[in-house]
């Protein structure tokens, strides 16, 4: 008798389904590995149920929970602020002092965060997002991400100091080397470019 033909359901593509780990990273709570770390901690609900195992899918209409409040999927948005001076990388300040969040407040109506830091008297180009994914890239040391600066000094510095830079120097947190340290053409040697890939956790 010849097999009949069997209807097949739609892929759990087709029905929304998607990964808890990718849930919480497009929610911008964490990378996806960090998400799992969470996930097997017994952190997460799902329906109102701690779920601790990994690879487990939902629904569109499934209700997460991590820390309290509910999550929601959203869409990735990525904003690059040029920082002016005297504002302050973070998302809240305690002292009430004026934040990168100000200057970006009619962006996007998604929750974004700062990627790394710039001090509150450095200005240049920050990056805001809700990708937890490519902050992770962007700021853990292990992933090697370079970083360019252009420093404006208050006394000329000498081709020696340059090369200490290049091979390595004892700050109060750990050991720090640049990959590589210039004149700025034109600066009278009171500006300097640093190129480093290393970083603090």
């Amino acid at each position: 008798k010849p097999a009949r033909a069997r209807s097949t359901k739609p892929t759990s593509a087709d029905d929304g389904l998607v990964r808890l780990n990718r849930y919480l990273a497009q929610s911008g709570v964490a990378s996806r590995r960090e998400a799992d770390t969470l996930i097997q901690a017994g952190v997460v609900t799902v329906n109102g149920k701690v779920v601790t195992e990994l690879g487990t899918k939902v629904a569109p209409g499934d209700v997460v929970h991590y820390g309290g409040q509910r999550l929601s999927m959203e869409q990735k948005r990525y904003v690059l602020l040029n920082k002016p001076k005297d504002f302050i990388t973070t998302t809240a300040d305690p002292a009430d002092r004026r934040t990168v969040m100000n200057l970006i407040a009619h962006a996007c109506t998604e929750r974004v965060y700062p990627v790394g830091r710039l001090d509150r008297m450095t200005t240049g180009v920050l990056l805001l997002t809700n990708d937890g994914e490519l902050a992770k890239k962007l700021t853990h040391p292990s992933h090697g991400a370079e970083k360019i600066y252009h420093a404006t000094l208050d006394q000329p510095v000498s081709a020696a100091h340059l090369k200490q830079l290049v091979d390595g120097v004892e700050l109060e947190d750990g050991p720090a080397q640049a990959d590589e340290a210039s004149f700025v053409p034109g600066s009278d040697r009171h500006e300097v470019g640093i190129k480093l890939h290393i970083g603090r956790n």
